[in-house]
This record gives structure tokens, sequence and C-alpha cells, in this order.
């Protein structure tokens, strides 16, 4: 479907991609994935046909129809239902043909075209993809222009889906949605029956989604089959090898050293000595990985206070006197780690920055630790850092009266130390200025974080580092991500924010994705024969859908734990018998028979774990696609 074959483009005269080749299999969801700055979005955009490349070729089979967003949202006076009818140029162009042609041949022509392309499907199909991105029937024919620019550029994201062209260009295309969106686009994308190339640094999306990985690194292309978890697999591989190629060199330079040095001098030995001097020059050193410093974050441990740190007690929240959020009880300990869920528009911001103290409750008691400080991130502030200063001046400015060392070394916590502290924030990558961002809020060492879509700039290792990092923080996390990865490694309390209020969840980020995937949209509650479903009826299926989906997630975990048990045992028992010294002290006292024989059993208990792991790994991806 897709050759591209040496491509090269430069930029700045700099070498961004250097004959990158790859070719692509037919239908297939490739996720283009790389760090920041690897030039991912450069790639896509030659593909597209919008930057022209300094060398190589793109090729697609002729005829082929190539959709890529534009950067520009799109508006004016046209509702997001016109705008997406409008995306499909060729049934609108027959549309008004066969409003004005007088001559049968042709008209007839006209409708069997429009009834080839299945044009009187086009309103409801238009429709159904504009309510999976958020858009109720009242808002599908609003002005684009009432719309923020995160909506509008869903209308753009709907305009393109609704193309359907033959090479599907998507670049992050899940920034400016929730998860509820997400989730919705993940179905969406996964029955798509053309080619896609998807950028995306979001690991559960990539997982759902692709079926190859093309991975761009030092300008070059290697295509992976599978999701992202089997190329971080095959990646780890290959990072044993350099590993183990990388010492088995440096043992073969130690040792032509060592002869070199012991064997110059004699002249018996000095041609010898001198051959392998010659080799030792030979040896050209093996790439070993990056230590790469846009993966540093360390937030700074705050003291300690007693809780609670806030107490929401019956509390109203909004704007003017229209309140957004009200009836709210909640409790902030130093602690907890809490993620606001809930669809776009409902209130979860709105809900951060009355946390953040940004925002006065209208009614009401909102009670706060009076030494509390707060970090609060948003991706405004990301936007409005002075583009032609340095983190330096950044961080100078805020800490006023700070010693210039105490400036740089919360610098080096996110890995601004040497030229990277004095280089211009316009120089720098989207996800640096995500990282500076977040040392400027945390400057003082904040009681509690609140992250209001962190990841957005940040690529899948960064976001790994960040995850680490908000795991070792003392202090209390509120976040906002529609990354659900990042929420389930992060957060231990999940708030629903919906219906005008924000109330506990009782679940895990799993029971919530099968609850917004059993809320079925009103307009699509049909059966077969396309009759209303009883609503009494259609709510105790879901709850039975709910209920079976986690009971199997209930037992692919319990089998997942056991193994991970099991495993762990089974290593204990081969360090017992290939290093006793560093035994466990029950283990020690074994025979080697006794360990053979121990570990013999507990295989078979692991094979046992795996045998149920998989058939209910099975069962739940089986009763998911149904």
């Amino acid at each position: 479907m897709l050759n591209l074959a040496g491509i090269t483009v430069r930029l700045g005269g700099r070498t961004i991609i250097d004959d990158a080749t790859a070719k692509l299999p037919p239908r297939g969801r490739i996720g283009l994935i790389g760090r920041n700055g690897a030039g991912k979005s450069t790639l896509v955009r030659v593909i597209a046909g919008m930057l022209e490349a300094d060398s190589g070729e793109v090729a697609m089979p002729r005829g082929a129809r190539l959709g890529y967003i534009a950067q520009e949202a799109p508006g004016g006076e046209a509702s997001p239902f016109e705008t997406v009818l409008a995306a499909d140029t060729e049934r609108a162009a027959l549309m008004v043909e066969s409003e004005t042609c007088h001559e049968p041949h042709r008209l007839a022509e006209i409708h069997e075209r429009l009834i080839a392309i299945e044009a009187h499907s086009a309103p409801s199909r238009a429709a159904r993809i504009l309510v999976g991105l958020g858009f109720d029937e009242a808002a599908q024919h609003r002005p684009l222009e009432s719309f923020s620019g995160g909506w509008r550029m869903r209308v753009a994201l709907a305009a393109l889906l609704f193309s359907q062209p033959d090479l599907l260009l998507l670049d992050e295309p899940s920034n400016h949605l929730d998860l509820e969106a997400v989730l919705w686009l993940e179905d969406f994308l996964r029955s798509y029956p053309a080619t896609i190339l998807l950028v995306s640094h979001e690991r559960d999306f990539l997982n759902n989604v692709v079926d190859h990985i093309l991975h761009l690194s030092g300008g070059k292309l290697t295509l992976y089959p599978g999701g992202y978890d089997a190329f971080e697999r095959q990646r780890a591989e290959r990072q044993a090898q350099i590993a183990s190629a990388k010492a088995k060199q440096q043992a073969m330079r130690d040792r032509l050293q060592d002869y070199v040095a012991r064997n110059s001098a004699r002249a018996s030995t000095a041609k010898q000595a001198q051959s392998r001097a010659k080799a030792l020059a030979r040896l050209q050193p093996i790439a070993e990985l990056i230590d790469d410093p846009s993966l540093s974050f360390d937030f700074p441990d705050p003291d300690e206070l007693r809780p609670p740190l806030i107490t929401l007690d019956l509390a109203s929240v909004g704007y003017g006197e229209e309140p957004v959020l009200q009836r709210l009880n909640l409790r902030l300990d130093p602690d907890d780690r809490i993620a606001l869920l809930g669809r776009n528009g409902n209130g979860k911001t709105t809900l951060a920055r009355l946390l953040a103290a940004q925002l006065a409750p209208m009614a009401g008691a909102m009670t706060a630790s009076g030494k509390m400080r707060v970090g609060y991130f948003t991706q405004y502030q990301v936007e409005e850092l002075d583009r032609s200063e340095t983190p330096l001046q950044h961080m100078t400015v805020l800490m006023k009266g700070a010693t210039p060392a105490a400036v740089r070394a919360q610098l080096g916590r996110f890995g601004f130390s040497g030229p990277k502290a004095t280089t211009e924030v316009g120089k720098l990558s989207g996800g640096e200025r995500a990282r500076l961002a977040l040392a400027l809020i945390t400057r003082d060492a904040p009681h509690m974080l609140i992250l209001d879509e962190p990841t957005n700039h940040l690529d899948v290792d960064a976001r790994e580092a960040l995850i680490q990092a908000l795991n070792g923080y003392s202090g209390a996390v509120v976040i906002v991500s529609h990354d659900r990865h990042m929420l389930e490694m992060t957060a231990d309390r999940l708030v629903l924010v919906d219906g005008g209020t924000a109330r506990e969840f009782d679940g895990s980020i799993d029971d919530y994705i099968a609850f917004v995937l059993a809320k079925e949209p009103a307009t699509s509650r049909r059966d077969e024969a396309g009759r209303g479903v009883n609503k009494k009826d259609q709510r105790k299926a879901n709850a039975e859908a709910r209920e079976k989906s986690q009971d199997l997630r209930k037992r692919a975990k319990s089998a997942e734990a056991e193994l991970e048990r099991l495993t762990g045992q089974r290593n204990a028992i081969d360090r017992a018998m290939f290093d006793p010294k560093s035994a466990e002290p029950a283990l020690a006292k074994l025979t080697m028979t006794e360990l053979m024989k121990r570990r013999a059993e507990i295989e078979t208990r692991i094979g046992e774990a795996e045998a149920a792991w998989i058939e209910a790994s099975e069962a739940l991806e089986v009763f998911t696609a149904a």
C-alpha cells in the first residue's frame, strides 16, 4: 500500500530523516513511534505531500486517496454536521448536480453512483461519528465558531474519518479527546477497512489499534510486527544483545591493549603487537543506548502536613452566577492519588481549579490547610512560556532570592543541566517545554500536584519516567488524563465528574472502561429490527455485561498474580541451586535433589497458572469483541 524508499529530510542544516526506508503492509494499522524530536510529524507531512523530501520517494497505488488533518481547525457558520457531510466531496458534488441536472441519461448516472457510494446512509454515518466524538444532537447543529479550538479539531477528525480515505494519516488524534472519545475512536479504527498510519504516544491506544509498529530513531525506520508491548519486548531483546556485544567488545579491547602494552618493546613480539594495535584501531565502538535527559523527572518531596489537606462539604463551584458543579463532598489527604474521570465539558478542569484555589466555592464549605502549597499544571502554562527566554531565566525569576546553585539544582531535577538550561524555550521540543513547566510549578516542593493532561507533549518513554517520578513523590496527586496507562499506574482513587457533581467511582480503570462501553448513545439503542429497546431490559443487560466482564478480569488478574508469585519462587530455587550463598535460609538447607523436586512441582503449577490466565484472557477477549 505505501512504500517509503530512501527518504531524507534536512531542516535548518540538520538531517532529521536519513535514508529512511519501509514497506508498509496493505490494510495494515501501523503505529509510528519515536522520541520527541525524532521527526515523526515531519515524515507524516512528507507522506501527505505537504513537505518535499530532499531525496527519496513515497510510492502509493495509482488513484489511492490519502487523508490527513490540517493544522488549522475548521471554523465559520457551518455546523459540525454540515462540515462532516461536506468532507465526502464526491457525494456533495453529485448531490448538487442532481438538483440542477435535466439531462435524463446523466441524471441516471448520478443516481446510480449515489446508490453505489451509499449516499443515503451518509447523514446517519456522520451523526454516529460525531456522537462517538462527544457531540450530542444539539451540538452537531451549532455553528463551528461557537466551539473551542479543541472541539473544532474533533470536527476535523470526524470529517477525516467520514471521508474514508485509502490511507488514513493520524498525528496524535487523541490529544483533544477525553477517555470516552478515545475508547470510541479505538473501536472505530479497529474496523477501519483501509491502511492507517498513526502517530501516538499512548501505549494502550497503540496496543488496542495497531498491528505493526514503525519505529523512527536516528533518522532510520524499522518495522516491527505486533502492538506496542510486542515492540518493547523486541526492543528489550535488542538492548540486551547490544549490551552483551558491547561487554564482549570491551573485553577484547582490554586484551588487545594489554597485549600491545606488554609486547611492543620486545623485538620478538613487536610485529604481533603492531598488528594487534591496528586491529584495536579498527574496532568500531558499538552504539549504546543514549542516556536521554528528557526522561528526567524528579519531584521534590514536601515537608509533612497533618491530614486532611482539603475538605469539601456540599460545595458548589462555577463561573459568574452559574454553578458547574454542586453538592461536592470530597476529602484529600497527603498521600492521596486521585484521577478525575468524565467527559470533557463535564467540569473536571473546574474541579481542579477549585482544588488549586483558582476558583472560590459559590456555596457550601471548602477547608484547606493554611500551610499547603499546590503545584498546578495545565497545557496553557506550556503555551504561555516566553519563547525568547531560557529555562534558567524562567526559574531565576520564580525562585527570587534563591542561590544560583539552588536554581540550577531544580532545573537539573528535570533534565535541564549544562547547555539545555541556557537554550531558548522557542528551540525546545514540546516535551521539553512540558518538563520545564513541571519544573517551574514544583520549585517550592508543593504538598499537592494537580496535573491536567500532563502527557500531551510527552513520548512513551517520557510518560513512563513521569509515572515513576509520581509514584516516588510523597505528596498528594490529582490527575486528569485520557492516558489509561498513566491513570492505572498512578491513581488509587477514582472520582467521576458527571451530572453536575463529582462522586467516588467504586472500581478500577478497567471497571470504568466497562462502565463507559456499556453506556451506548441513545441514538444507537435499537434492536435488529430497528425498534426501540426497553430501557429497563437495557440496564439489566448492561449490568449483567459489566458483572461478567468484571468476573473475567478478576480471574485473569488472579491467575496473573499467581503466575508472578510462582515465578518468584522458581527464581529463588534457581538461585539456591546455582548460587547457594545468596539463597533464602529455608532453601539453603535443602539438598540439590530436594531443590530439583520442588522446582519440578512449581513448574507444573506455573503451567496450570499459565493455562488459567490464557483461558480467562481469551474468554475476556471474545466477550469484549462480542
